[in-house]
């Protein structure tokens, strides 16, 4: 086990989700870990699409796990890659300045894919102790340069860290387009990354009732920045909290997105599916 995935605190129990109601239109999954759901791809890509979601992005943590994304992403069906080196993993990756080298040589390798939409996930986590803060620091400006080199969107993990992500951000430059994964920022956090121009990816954690929080920073933030994501095995909306997740039930944060912005389900749909283009397609 990673020390990015053990250091989850919604790790999924085993057994079985009914599958949410069908969106009213198309809409996607922003962020997922293929490789960790415990389901036959093609069943799991099966139950997105009867639930409406018809695309998704798989992400790497590590070196395997962005190989394993950029080799199973598939536009053809929808699915698409992101890779890099989690903050929790850069410890573990690299013994050496040599071996970090080789290994950030090989994400930027796998980076410049035409499958591969998203340099991600990375960033920084303060909340863990897994990596030393510079360390993390050192990888995140690092990946901020790959994205720019390979003109695609960077995908920002962000715990207990928000304050020098947006620092490291502004100064290095960020790339034309960034997507901060499972934002979970307040709404003065929210309108900083909207001036920014920045993407706001919410996850299942948007349903949960002792988040309203999180429901105030979607609420001010605009709709043409907004995501929906899974975090797939993770983080399983309710009314499922604590099962395992699937793509598939972002439909329940899509539709809890949509009542926070007081719009219509498909309107949403539209909407999320809009800016997921505009960050990672064209599809």
């Amino acid at each position: 086990m990673t020390a990015a995935r053990a250091a989850r605190d919604d790790v999924p129990a085993r057994g079985q989700v009914p599958p949410p109601e069908p969106l009213p239109a198309p809409a996607l999954d922003a962020h997922c870990h293929l490789d960790l759901i415990e389901q036959p791809v093609a069943e799991v890509l099966a139950a997105a699409r009867a639930a409406g979601v018809t695309r998704v992005v798989t992400v790497g943590v590590d070196q395997p796990s962005s190989h394993w994304s950029a080799g199973h992403a598939d536009p053809g069906q929808g699915v698409y890659a992101a890779v890099a080196v989690h903050p929790n993993e850069t410890a573990a990756a690299a013994a050496s300045p040599a071996q970090r080298d080789e290994v950030l040589a090989e994400i930027a390798k796998l980076a410049a894919l035409p499958q591969v939409r998203a340099v991600g996930e990375t960033g920084l986590d303060y909340y863990r102790d897994y990596a030393p803060r510079a360390q993390q620091r050192d990888w995140f400006r690092a990946h901020i340069e790959i994205a720019k080199q390979a003109g695609k969107a960077l995908m920002i993990h962000d715990r207990d860290a928000h304050e020098d992500v947006l620092a490291i951000l502004a100064a290095d430059g960020p790339p034309e387009r960034v997507v901060f994964h499972c934002f979970s920022g307040d709404a003065a956090m929210a309108r900083r990354c909207a001036a920014a121009g920045y993407v706001m990816s919410f996850a299942g954690t948007l349903t949960f009732t002792n988040a309203p929080a999180l429901r105030e920073a979607a609420a001010s933030a605009p709709a043409d920045l907004l995501l929906v994501e899974t975090d797939a095995p993770f983080l399983t909306p309710m009314p499922h909290r604590g099962k395992p997740n699937t793509p598939a039930m972002v439909a329940h944060t899509v539709r809890c997105l949509a009542g926070v912005k007081q719009i219509g389900v498909a309107d949403m749909c539209a909407q999320v599916t809009a800016t997921g283009e505009r960050m990672f397609g064209p599809w």
